[in-house]
Protein backbone atom coordinates (compact mmCIF):
# COMPACT_ATOMS: atom_id res chain seq x y z
CA UNK A 1 0.00 0.00 0.00
CA UNK A 2 1.20 3.64 -0.86
CA UNK A 3 2.04 5.95 1.73
CA UNK A 4 -0.71 8.23 0.18
CA UNK A 5 -3.37 5.33 0.86
CA UNK A 6 -2.47 5.07 4.12
CA UNK A 7 -2.36 8.20 5.66
CA UNK A 8 -6.43 8.16 5.14
CA UNK A 9 -6.31 4.79 7.22
CA UNK A 10 -4.40 6.18 9.92
CA UNK A 11 -6.41 9.33 9.99
CA UNK A 12 -9.64 6.79 10.24
CA UNK A 13 -8.26 5.06 13.20
CA UNK A 14 -7.52 8.29 15.02
CA UNK A 15 -11.06 9.38 14.82
CA UNK A 16 -12.80 6.20 15.76
CA UNK A 17 -10.24 5.71 18.45
CA UNK A 18 -11.24 9.57 19.43
CA UNK A 19 -15.25 8.60 19.37
CA UNK A 20 -14.18 5.68 21.87
CA UNK A 21 -12.47 7.52 24.35
CA UNK A 22 -15.28 10.25 24.44
CA UNK A 23 -17.86 7.71 24.64
CA UNK A 24 -15.85 6.02 27.64
CA UNK A 25 -15.37 9.61 29.41
CA UNK A 26 -19.36 9.84 28.56
CA UNK A 27 -19.91 6.50 30.22
CA UNK A 28 -17.62 7.40 33.31
CA UNK A 29 -19.46 10.99 33.99
CA UNK A 30 -23.21 9.27 33.30
CA UNK A 31 -21.51 6.67 36.24
CA UNK A 32 -20.79 9.11 38.40
CA UNK A 33 -23.63 11.30 38.42
CA UNK A 34 -25.42 7.71 39.20
CA UNK A 35 -23.87 7.22 42.30
CA UNK A 36 -24.25 10.75 43.21
CA UNK A 37 -27.47 10.24 43.09
CA UNK A 38 -28.59 7.29 43.94
CA UNK A 39 -30.48 5.59 41.43
CA UNK A 40 -30.85 6.37 37.52
CA UNK A 41 -33.95 7.96 38.40
CA UNK A 42 -32.44 11.10 40.11
CA UNK A 43 -33.65 10.19 43.51
CA UNK A 44 -32.18 11.40 46.77
CA UNK A 45 -30.70 9.47 50.13
CA UNK A 46 -31.69 11.01 52.77
CA UNK A 47 -29.22 13.52 55.11
CA UNK A 48 -29.66 14.08 58.59
CA UNK A 49 -27.48 16.94 60.62
CA UNK A 50 -25.05 15.57 62.73
CA UNK A 51 -25.66 16.07 66.30
CA UNK A 52 -23.15 18.57 68.18
CA UNK A 53 -22.32 16.77 71.86
CA UNK A 54 -20.99 18.29 74.53
CA UNK A 55 -18.00 17.10 76.06
CA UNK A 56 -18.92 13.96 77.19
CA UNK A 57 -17.56 12.36 80.76
CA UNK A 58 -15.31 8.92 80.83
CA UNK A 59 -18.51 7.47 83.03
CA UNK A 60 -20.96 8.33 79.74
CA UNK A 61 -18.70 7.54 77.02
CA UNK A 62 -19.58 3.60 76.11
CA UNK A 63 -23.80 4.57 75.82
CA UNK A 64 -23.19 8.16 74.27
CA UNK A 65 -20.92 6.26 70.98
CA UNK A 66 -23.74 3.58 71.01
CA UNK A 67 -26.49 5.77 70.33
CA UNK A 68 -24.12 7.64 68.08
CA UNK A 69 -23.99 4.53 66.45
CA UNK A 70 -27.47 3.62 66.62
CA UNK A 71 -28.76 7.11 65.00
CA UNK A 72 -26.34 6.04 62.08
CA UNK A 73 -27.94 3.02 61.97
CA UNK A 74 -31.13 4.30 61.94
CA UNK A 75 -30.36 6.67 58.67
CA UNK A 76 -29.15 3.55 56.86
CA UNK A 77 -32.23 1.77 57.59
CA UNK A 78 -34.45 4.27 56.42
CA UNK A 79 -32.60 5.24 52.92
CA UNK A 80 -32.57 1.73 52.50
CA UNK A 81 -36.56 2.12 53.42
CA UNK A 82 -36.27 4.46 50.85
CA UNK A 83 -34.57 2.59 48.34
CA UNK A 84 -37.43 -0.36 48.18
CA UNK A 85 -40.73 1.86 48.54
CA UNK A 86 -39.51 3.85 45.53
CA UNK A 87 -43.20 4.34 43.52
CA UNK A 88 -45.47 3.74 47.15
CA UNK A 89 -47.73 5.81 48.25
CA UNK A 90 -48.62 9.30 47.77
CA UNK A 91 -46.72 12.90 47.85
CA UNK A 92 -46.42 12.82 51.33
CA UNK A 93 -45.55 9.11 51.47
CA UNK A 94 -41.59 9.90 52.27
CA UNK A 95 -42.31 12.17 54.98
CA UNK A 96 -45.28 10.52 56.82
CA UNK A 97 -43.51 6.93 56.21
CA UNK A 98 -40.28 7.95 56.74
CA UNK A 99 -38.93 10.47 57.69
CA UNK A 100 -41.19 11.03 60.18
CA UNK A 101 -40.62 7.67 62.25
CA UNK A 102 -36.43 8.93 61.37
CA UNK A 103 -37.04 11.71 63.50
CA UNK A 104 -39.03 10.21 65.86
CA UNK A 105 -36.58 7.12 66.70
CA UNK A 106 -34.10 10.36 66.18
CA UNK A 107 -35.33 12.19 69.27
CA UNK A 108 -35.31 8.71 71.65
CA UNK A 109 -31.52 8.08 70.80
CA UNK A 110 -30.60 12.02 71.19
CA UNK A 111 -32.96 12.29 74.47
CA UNK A 112 -30.71 9.10 75.59
CA UNK A 113 -27.23 10.51 74.69
CA UNK A 114 -28.35 13.29 77.06
CA UNK A 115 -29.72 11.34 79.84
CA UNK A 116 -26.09 8.90 80.07
CA UNK A 117 -24.22 12.49 80.28
CA UNK A 118 -26.84 13.77 83.03
CA UNK A 119 -26.24 11.44 85.00
CA UNK A 120 -22.74 11.94 85.50
CA UNK A 121 -22.43 15.46 84.70
CA UNK A 122 -24.67 18.31 83.51
CA UNK A 123 -27.26 16.88 81.31
CA UNK A 124 -27.76 18.87 78.09
CA UNK A 125 -30.27 20.12 76.95
CA UNK A 126 -31.69 20.89 73.08
CA UNK A 127 -30.51 17.90 71.12
CA UNK A 128 -33.73 17.19 69.46
CA UNK A 129 -32.76 20.12 67.53
CA UNK A 130 -30.84 17.52 65.44
CA UNK A 131 -33.92 14.87 64.73
CA UNK A 132 -35.54 16.29 61.64
CA UNK A 133 -33.90 14.90 58.36
CA UNK A 134 -34.57 15.89 54.78
CA UNK A 135 -34.27 14.21 51.40
CA UNK A 136 -31.31 15.34 49.71
CA UNK A 137 -30.17 18.07 51.84
CA UNK A 138 -30.12 18.22 55.97
CA UNK A 139 -32.75 20.50 57.55
CA UNK A 140 -30.86 23.93 58.87
CA UNK A 141 -30.28 23.41 62.93
CA UNK A 142 -31.28 26.19 65.20
CA UNK A 143 -28.75 27.47 67.79
CA UNK A 144 -28.31 25.78 70.96
CA UNK A 145 -30.25 26.94 73.50
CA UNK A 146 -28.82 28.74 76.33
CA UNK A 147 -28.82 26.67 79.80
CA UNK A 148 -28.11 27.85 83.33
CA UNK A 149 -25.67 26.13 85.42
CA UNK A 150 -26.10 25.11 88.89
CA UNK A 151 -23.46 28.33 89.80
CA UNK A 152 -25.43 30.47 87.45
CA UNK A 153 -28.34 29.25 88.96
CA UNK A 154 -27.47 30.90 92.67
CA UNK A 155 -26.64 33.84 91.15
CA UNK A 156 -29.69 34.59 89.69
CA UNK A 157 -31.78 33.72 92.57
CA UNK A 158 -29.77 36.18 94.86
CA UNK A 159 -29.67 38.85 92.53
CA UNK A 160 -33.21 38.27 91.89
CA UNK A 161 -33.94 39.10 95.89
CA UNK A 162 -34.15 42.95 94.61
CA UNK A 163 -36.67 41.94 91.71
CA UNK A 164 -38.51 39.09 93.90
CA UNK A 165 -42.35 41.05 93.17
CA UNK A 166 -41.24 41.13 89.01
CA UNK A 167 -40.72 37.38 89.11
CA UNK A 168 -44.07 36.32 91.21
CA UNK A 169 -46.32 39.39 90.20
CA UNK A 170 -47.57 39.32 86.37
CA UNK A 171 -45.18 41.58 85.36
CA UNK A 172 -42.90 39.01 85.36
CA UNK A 173 -44.83 36.47 83.22
CA UNK A 174 -45.37 39.64 80.33
CA UNK A 175 -42.13 39.16 78.72
CA UNK A 176 -44.04 35.55 77.35
CA UNK A 177 -47.66 36.33 77.40
CA UNK A 178 -49.48 33.57 77.41
CA UNK A 179 -49.17 29.69 77.20
CA UNK A 180 -48.35 26.68 75.12
CA UNK A 181 -51.30 25.67 72.80
CA UNK A 182 -51.29 22.53 70.59
CA UNK A 183 -53.78 21.53 68.29
CA UNK A 184 -55.68 18.53 69.26
CA UNK A 185 -54.96 15.42 67.24
CA UNK A 186 -57.84 14.14 65.28
CA UNK A 187 -57.50 10.63 65.88
CA UNK A 188 -59.66 8.06 63.45
CA UNK A 189 -61.74 5.47 65.12
CA UNK A 190 -59.86 3.26 67.59
CA UNK A 191 -60.20 -0.31 67.49
CA UNK A 192 -61.07 -1.32 71.17
CA UNK A 193 -57.87 -3.59 71.09
CA UNK A 194 -55.66 -0.38 70.46
CA UNK A 195 -57.75 1.87 72.99
CA UNK A 196 -55.87 1.09 76.10
CA UNK A 197 -52.45 2.24 74.19
CA UNK A 198 -54.12 5.50 72.28
CA UNK A 199 -55.82 6.73 76.03
CA UNK A 200 -52.17 6.63 77.13
CA UNK A 201 -50.41 8.30 74.61
CA UNK A 202 -53.73 11.09 74.64
CA UNK A 203 -52.89 11.53 78.27
CA UNK A 204 -49.09 11.63 77.32
CA UNK A 205 -49.77 14.60 75.05
CA UNK A 206 -51.58 16.28 77.58
CA UNK A 207 -48.57 16.01 80.15
CA UNK A 208 -46.17 17.09 77.26
CA UNK A 209 -48.24 20.09 77.50
CA UNK A 210 -48.07 20.53 80.85
CA UNK A 211 -44.78 20.36 81.42
CA UNK A 212 -43.72 22.48 78.39
CA UNK A 213 -46.09 25.14 80.20
CA UNK A 214 -44.32 24.94 83.36
CA UNK A 215 -41.15 25.31 81.50
CA UNK A 216 -42.27 28.43 80.02
CA UNK A 217 -43.17 30.00 83.38
CA UNK A 218 -39.88 28.75 85.35
CA UNK A 219 -37.71 30.02 82.22
CA UNK A 220 -38.66 33.69 81.95
CA UNK A 221 -36.22 35.94 81.49
CA UNK A 222 -33.63 33.21 80.16
CA UNK A 223 -31.74 32.93 76.67
CA UNK A 224 -32.59 35.19 73.73
CA UNK A 225 -35.87 36.39 71.65
CA UNK A 226 -35.58 32.40 70.23
CA UNK A 227 -35.42 31.21 73.40
CA UNK A 228 -38.69 29.81 73.72
CA UNK A 229 -38.71 28.41 70.22
CA UNK A 230 -35.41 26.32 70.52
CA UNK A 231 -35.71 25.09 73.80
CA UNK A 232 -39.37 24.41 74.67
CA UNK A 233 -41.25 24.89 71.20
CA UNK A 234 -38.87 22.75 69.47
CA UNK A 235 -38.21 20.04 71.94
CA UNK A 236 -42.34 20.05 72.47
CA UNK A 237 -42.69 19.14 68.99
CA UNK A 238 -40.76 16.21 68.59
CA UNK A 239 -41.80 14.36 71.79
CA UNK A 240 -45.66 15.00 70.19
CA UNK A 241 -44.39 13.94 66.86
CA UNK A 242 -42.91 10.49 69.22
CA UNK A 243 -46.15 10.31 70.77
CA UNK A 244 -48.07 10.45 67.58
CA UNK A 245 -46.65 8.04 65.77
CA UNK A 246 -47.17 5.65 68.59
CA UNK A 247 -50.37 6.34 68.06
CA UNK A 248 -50.62 5.35 64.28
CA UNK A 249 -48.47 2.40 65.42
CA UNK A 250 -50.84 1.04 67.84
CA UNK A 251 -54.05 1.35 65.63
CA UNK A 252 -52.15 -0.42 62.98
CA UNK A 253 -51.21 -3.29 64.77
CA UNK A 254 -55.12 -4.30 64.28
CA UNK A 255 -56.57 -1.76 61.97
CA UNK A 256 -55.29 0.18 58.78
CA UNK A 257 -52.87 2.25 60.05
CA UNK A 258 -53.64 6.06 60.04
CA UNK A 259 -51.38 8.26 58.54
CA UNK A 260 -50.31 11.76 59.05
CA UNK A 261 -50.77 12.43 62.82
CA UNK A 262 -47.66 14.61 62.88
CA UNK A 263 -49.26 17.44 61.35
CA UNK A 264 -50.54 18.25 64.97
CA UNK A 265 -46.93 18.13 66.22
CA UNK A 266 -45.81 21.87 66.19
CA UNK A 267 -47.39 24.04 68.88
CA UNK A 268 -47.23 27.53 69.58
CA UNK A 269 -47.15 30.45 72.07
CA UNK A 270 -50.67 31.72 72.76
Amino acid sequence: MSRAHARPERGKRRLIAGIAVAGTLTAVTAAVAFAATGSGDGSQSIACPQPVVPAVPAQAQAEVQRELVNLDTQIAEANERLRTSAGQGGPNFVQNAILGPLASKRVAALNRIETAIGRVADKPEGLERFASCGLGQAPAVGPAPVTTTRANAGNGNNNGGNNNGGNNNGGGNNAVAGAIACPAPAVPDVPAAARAEVDRELANLDRQIAEANERLRTSVGQGGPNFVQNAILGPLADKRVAALNRIETAIGRVAVKPEGLERFATCSLR
